[in-house]
């Protein structure tokens, strides 16, 4: 990976305090993978989700991870773009593209310039506690890494701080629970391996979210 600016470092540095502050972004338990890159999985049902998992992430991860993000939403709007690219790094991937474009283009490369990602499997904002069915994409990916962890990832209230379409940010706390990568199955078909990482990532929900209907 390419050294980012010191003020870009620092300007990140200081949202993470931001959001912990005001939502708390608290790690209910530490990253257990000692692996030199991983692919932090999650839930996603809100904007905060980025952030709250950003800023929850110990500093030797904040450092060399970077959000998977829908150009078509940080992409629009020159702050939001800025926060994007210069104070989140984000890897762009457009949702919208042409018949046959290989969105996941941009995610390969920045694993193979040794950045580690966040990623959001289900590909848009889902309503409920638990996460919807995930897209192929993470898939994809852990055929193409075999040797980047898999770190499955609970997001807990985000969802609630900030519901999809409003605008109102309540003051909850919010949680993450990180659980143990993800084991590779050979030759694992792909239904069999979404299901088992979603599975992987509501097991991780407290009680009173994981018995909630999908």
């Amino acid at each position: 990976m390419n050294p980012r600016p010191r003020s870009e470092l620092v300007a990140r540095e200081l949202l993470c305090s931001l959001v912990r502050l005001l939502v708390g972004a608290v790690p209910a338990n530490g990253v257990s993978t000692t692996t030199a890159q991983a692919i932090f999985f999650a839930n996603h049902s809100s904007h905060l989700d980025t952030v709250v998992l950003l800023a929850a992430l110990p500093l030797r991860w904040r450092m060399r991870v970077r959000p998977v993000a829908a150009m078509d939403y940080w992409g629009n709007g020159r702050i939001r773009r800025w926060i994007a690219e210069r104070v989140l790094n984000v890897v762009f991937i457009n949702r919208h593209g042409k018949v046959g474009e290989d969105a996941l283009a941009p995610v390969r490369q920045a694993l193979q310039e040794g950045a580690s990602l966040i990623f959001f499997p289900e590909g848009t904002r889902h309503n409920g506690a638990l996460p919807d069915e995930f897209k192929s994409g993470i898939f994809r990916l852990a055929e193409e890494f075999p040797r980047i962890a898999l770190v499955p990832t609970y997001l807990e209230n985000p969802n609630r701080t900030l519901p999809k379409g409003s605008l109102l940010v309540l003051p909850l706390i919010n949680r993450v629970h990180f659980g143990a990568a993800l084991s590779r199955i050979a030759e694992e078909s792909k239904p069999a391996f979404l299901t088992r990482a979603r599975q992987a990532v509501c097991e991780l929900a407290p009680h009173q979210f994981s018995s909630s209907p999908k």
